[in-house]
């Protein structure tokens, strides 16, 4: 079994005609909820956890909220791949559980090709966590949501 979790980084500044993308940091209101996501995952992660997050500002951010250690990785940057968010995952070969801290609309891309949705990608709110989790059945592999969570609700 292995779990994936994909937080999408919380509310951040607009973009400055000019400025890099990347340096984007969180407006006051995306540091509230990036403490109140943590809060609430800090309470449902398990033990052996690993966390990997974009390196860009907004990202280390939120994902420092949940004061555990985490590496930053370009696959995750914007622009990204769902094929390079699962290789860097190792999804589904993995154990355990591995918390993604990302941007759109690779992370709806991401969760609406492992549900089977039709859609290309789906909508996925700032600050929000998807709970995915891998499982096999008899001798079937079976993707199942097990949580969605926003800021908003926790």
């Amino acid at each position: 079994m292995m779990d994936l979790i994909l937080w999408r980084h919380a509310e951040a500044e607009e973009a400055q005609d000019g400025s890099d993308d990347l340096t984007r940091a969180l407006t006051p209101r995306g540091e509230k909820q990036a403490a109140r996501m943590a809060a609430w995952l800090d309470r449902q992660l398990p033990e052996g956890l690993r966390v990997l997050a974009s390196p860009s500002r907004r990202t280390e951010q939120t994902a420092d909220a949940l004061g555990r250690k985490f590496k930053m990785r370009a696959e995750l940057l914007p622009g990204g791949t769902t094929e390079e968010l699962l290789e860097l995952a190792q999804w589904p070969r993995a154990r355990g559980a591995v918390l993604i801290v990302g941007h759109q609309p690779v992370l709806g891309q991401t969760i609406a090709q492992l549900l089977g949705m039709q859609a290309p990608e789906c909508a996925v709110r700032k600050g929000a966590v998807w709970w995915l989790r891998q499982r096999q059945r008899m001798d079937e592999s079976q993707t199942v949501l097990m949580a969605v969570q926003s800021p908003e609700f926790v």
